[in-house]
């Protein structure tokens, strides 16, 4: 317990000792991010299309928010991104296209530790809706198997409803030469972490601490994910000592927080 206006401690007990901090996890997350991005950052999904080859891109973002529902409520929208992609093809004259999609903004095992679970899906820098089978927009439900692969099909499926034939996608990679056809960003990061908090949304999340990693040099997988948070909040002088972060969201049971880190945290 501290007085937050002089920063005095009133009391403390086993304060710098480790324990399994669940989703309080989410807070270094949060922090970690707010740091190393600023609070108007903003992840931006976009469609591009390979030259001489009439191949048209769905390049992941990272956007843990994307939706592919009518109502976005502020957030980027799926169907928004296609159909602003079905313009930029019209003018070219293109009506048919091969249809593929780009997941290599992250890194390593997209399925987290705990395997399949209905608090998270696989961690993957393109999905709609998080993945969700159902109208929920917190909290558990059934995933998709494959995210990308599932926003990639309902992206194809609303070029069609312009008139823009596609084949069925499949995993690719956007090369430099593309050129963006039309682009979606999240709300900015101030308003996707404060979903993250109230919510306490896992695949927020875990796509945040990979945006960290991504952000400040590191590999964006689980481990470089975790070595970023821990690295941001040392820069900003907190009490990481015996701190350890193996995913974002503190779904993993081998993470460690110090009761000391977390009042400083809330603090900060």
């Amino acid at each position: 317990v501290i007085d937050v206006t002089t920063g005095r401690r009133l009391f403390g007990k086993a304060s710098d000792t480790a324990f399994t901090p669940a989703s309080t996890t989410k807070v270094a997350t949060a922090v970690a991010a707010l740091s190393a991005m600023g609070a108007d950052h903003r992840l931006t999904t976009r469609a591009a299309l390979e030259p001489d080859t009439r191949e048209v891109v769905l390049v992941g973002g990272g956007d843990p928010t994307l939706t592919a529902r009518e109502s976005t409520d502020g957030a980027a929208g799926l169907r928004t991104l296609a159909a602003g992609t079905a313009a930029a093809l019209a003018d070219r004259g293109v009506r048919e296209v091969t249809l593929s999609y780009d997941t290599t903004r992250y890194a390593g095992d997209e399925m987290h530790p705990i395997g399949v679970d209905g608090n998270l899906a696989r961690v993957t820098p393109l999905m709609a809706d998080e993945g969700r089978t159902n109208d929920s927009v917190s909290g558990p439900a059934q995933r998709v198997t494959d995210p990308a692969a599932d926003a990639a099909r309902r992206f194809g499926e609303m070029l069609e409803s312009h008139g823009i034939k596609t084949t069925a996608p499949g995993p690719s990679k956007a090369t430099t030469r593309a050129r963006t056809l039309a682009a979606v960003s999240s709300p900015p990061l101030s308003a996707v972490v404060e979903r993250m908090l109230t919510n306490s949304d896992n695949d927020i999340a875990e796509a945040l601490a990979r945006q960290t990693a991504i952000a400040t040099g590191n590999r964006p997988d689980f481990a470089g994910a975790g070595k970023a948070i821990g690295s941001q909040l040392r820069k900003l002088g907190l009490p990481v000592k015996g701190a350890v972060f193996k995913d974002g969201s503190g779904l993993n049971r081998a993470d460690r927080l110090t009761p000391d880190l977390l009042t400083a945290l809330l603090a900060k």
